[in-house]
């Protein structure tokens, strides 16, 4: 299956940023109740890229749903976004 033309750039645009910018990207979007086709290529392309390096996103992301309800941080030493509480 083709990527869709929108989920391609915001993978180019993810995968030029450290990890820290991620997080934050990412953060930016715990509580945001809207929704739309845009968001949900944005969201898949966030999560891939951090699947890409590597990091475990299991705290936010159960194999079929992303949970935005948490903002997170990136743990180092074990290579894994937490919820911060």
């Amino acid at each position: 299956m083709q990527q869709h033309i929108y989920y391609i750039r915001y993978a180019l645009q993810f995968a030029d940023m450290q990890i820290p910018k991620l997080v934050t990207v990412f953060n930016a979007q715990v509580q945001s109740r809207g929704w739309s086709s845009m968001r949900a290529y944005h969201d898949q392309a966030l999560l891939d890229e951090f699947q890409r390096r590597g990091i475990d996103t299991t705290a936010v992301y159960d194999g079929e749903t992303i949970s935005f309800a948490h903002p997170v941080s990136y743990d180092l030493p074990n290579n894994k976004l937490v919820i911060i509480n």
